[in-house]
């Protein structure tokens, strides 16, 4: 079976660090799903907008290339224990394809342009390719006792703070950028093996800015923002 992309996502995760690890761990997110223009049909959506939550399967794009492992080391056991892929949601897959479920929040159309699908709470990077859209379906897929394993628990938060030199920039930015901001970085994006270095300086690519933090003593402290892409912070949208 051969398989393609149905599209792209726009979102405003530039790159995969400070992005979710799961999806609805940062609810502010935004994106949006741009079909390529074989699969941009109104038909293919009809009935789409009475769902409030899709299932999106993509590809890790960014880790395609280096291939998968059988066994990896997720980042919610510290990175220093060892399990089966299979057990994890590793992006170092056979097939290298993910599974993400996002909130509906409207489809957006400009006179005669092809429909695009307006997304919340993703954790999918800009540019991620899309292989296929399905509903979400509460009765069957919510099933009250599932478990799971040694992720029982949502990940501990950072209180995230603005340093007084990076307020103005920050309050310059909608308040759904600042959410985002505030949301993503308390789930501590470091990778497992650098979070004893509390003087480091790190860099995520966020609603279209670059923006520099510390982390120390369970806190994060935003230090600095730069935006360049200004179309990105206007309205919450991409």
């Amino acid at each position: 079976m051969n398989i393609e992309p149905i599209g792209v996502v726009r979102s405003c995760f530039g790159g995969k660090f400070a992005a979710p690890r799961q999806p609805g761990l940062c609810p502010s997110a935004w994106g949006s799903l741009v079909f390529y223009d074989r699969y941009a049909s109104d038909e293919a959506l009809r009935g789409i907008d009475g769902f409030s939550h899709l299932w999106l399967i993509f590809g890790f794009h960014q880790t395609l290339g280096q291939g998968w492992h059988p066994t990896v080391r997720p980042p919610r056991l510290g990175g220093n224990q060892r399990l089966g892929v299979f057990a994890t949601r590793s992006p170092f897959r056979p097939n290298g394809l993910g599974l993400s479920l996002v909130r509906l929040e409207g489809i957006h159309r400009e006179a005669s342009a092809a429909p695009v699908l307006r997304l919340g709470g993703l954790d999918l990077i800009d540019g991620t390719p899309i292989f296929d859209v399905k509903p979400y379906l509460p009765y069957a897929e919510s099933p009250p006792d599932a478990s799971a394993g040694f992720a029982s628990e949502a990940p501990p938060r950072l209180q995230v703070s603005v340093h007084e030199d990076a307020q103005e920039a920050f309050e310059r930015l909608p308040e759904r950028a600042q959410a985002v901001l505030r949301e993503a970085l308390a789930l501590d994006p470091r990778p497992a093996t650098q979070t004893g270095d509390a003087a480091r300086i790190f860099g995520a690519d966020l609603c279209g800015c670059n923006v520099r933090f510390t982390i120390a003593a369970g806190r994060c402290r935003i230090v600095e923002i730069t935006c360049e892409a200004a179309s990105q912070t206007q309205d919450g949208k991409i």
